[in-house]
């Protein structure tokens, strides 16, 4: 597959967290061989891509590998090599001078680390491994090895019950100076402990309203500070734009390995088996440990592509064979002030707008 994007799917956790429904495996001591060992059968089947732009390790908790198993897969794939961005995912807890030299060595150049507040209660509810004096102190540490490309994930619309001050949570993120930061709205999934607390009428989920107040407010503060809302969900410093997420939200090709991750070529989309053992299991008997494939229809091609390309700041290209009647709506979405019109033809929907995206796409 001629993809210069690759995914890399680390499953571990110390905890699954209060609101996580992601493919991930719950372990007191990582099985760092055995993950290797499975990953270097799958790559013998799916080779690594050789003009790679970007390699991204996400979970999970891919941090939890230490320097050495982060040392050793970037070897596998063919590291250390130059790359326009090579992005871990860590944790606070596991961010430390020694393991981080070996990362920067490895090839990484860019940690996305999952803060998601700065308030030990909320920490503590969300089932978070860290306390709030963690993420100053792995920031620290990050940019004493050499760390020159720093993202920070927070998380918005808690329920009240919590107490949380979404304002303090934004301006202790923004002392720390990252470079990036990503916001992403707490939703109520089934299966999380947070959804049977919803079921059980033990919690209650954020109003609307309130979600729409925290989201404008992100996006009030972090743009005084200097940040840019790129995407939806997604601030950054200029120059500092996640280069691999950005090629999602273009629908070029991409390569997933390990257990869940998707793979795209254009035309087809397909995914790994999510559970961890069985994924293992598969590998090891030389069983493919794809769980699934479809070829997106021509209509689905063009639902996505206007559904992505209203997610980013760029917006979508009126003229473009995709845009089918984006051009029939546009003046009534301008008229709601949840879009604008640019100078190069392009329908760009405003922070209004970003809140309604998945109902404008669908009326479309």
């Amino acid at each position: 597959m001629n993809a210069r994007h690759l995914y890399v799917h680390v499953p571990f956790c110390a905890r699954r967290c209060s609101y996580c429904d992601f493919s991930i495996a719950v372990r007191r001591t990582t099985p760092v061989a055995e993950y290797l060992e499975a990953l270097a059968r799958e790559l013998a089947t799916t080779g690594v891509p050789p003009d790679l732009s970007t390699i991204y390790l996400g979970g999970g908790t891919p941090s939890r590998l230490g320097g050495e198993g982060i040392s050793t897969l970037a070897g596998m794939l063919g590291g250390p090599r130059d790359l326009a961005e090579f992005t871990i995912e860590a944790n606070p807890e596991d961010i430390a001078t020694d393991a981080v030299r070996t990362w920067l060595a490895a090839g990484v150049n860019r940690i996305s680390l999952g803060a998601q507040s700065f308030d030990n209660a909320v920490l503590k509810w969300m089932h978070r491994s860290h306390d709030a004096a963690a993420i100053p102190r792995a920031v620290l540490a990050a940019r004493g090895a050499g760390v020159r490309n720093i993202s920070l994930d927070l998380i918005f619309a808690l329920p009240e019950s919590l107490g949380r001050d979404w304002r303090r949570d934004l301006e202790q993120a923004m002392a720390l100076e990252p470079d990036h930061i990503s916001l992403y709205g707490l939703t109520v999934e089934e299966g999380t402990p947070l959804g049977r607390w919803v079921h059980r009428g033990l919690m209650t989920a954020a109003p609307d309203a309130r979600y729409e107040d925290e989201y404008l407010l992100a996006h009030e503060l972090l743009g005084a500070a200097g940040y840019r809302f790129y995407e939806v969900s997604n601030a950054a410093r200029e120059g500092y734009q996640a280069v691999h997420n950005r090629a999602y939200w273009r629908l070029v090709p991409y390569l997933g390995i390990g257990p869940s991750a998707h793979s795209f070529d254009g035309a087809a989309r397909w995914w790994n088996e999510p559970a961890y053992a069985r994924w293992v299991e598969r590998l090891a008997g030389d069983v493919s440990p794809q769980a699934g494939r479809e070829v997106l229809t021509a209509e689905q091609q063009a639902v996505e592509q206007v559904y992505l390309g209203l997610r980013t700041a760029d917006g979508m290209a009126l003229d473009h064979p995709a845009a089918g009647r984006l051009a029939a709506v546009a003046d009534r979405w301008i008229g709601h002030g949840w879009a604008e019109r640019t100078g190069e033809g392009r329908l760009r929907l405003s922070t209004l707008g970003w809140l309604r995206l998945d109902e404008l796409v669908a009326s479309v």
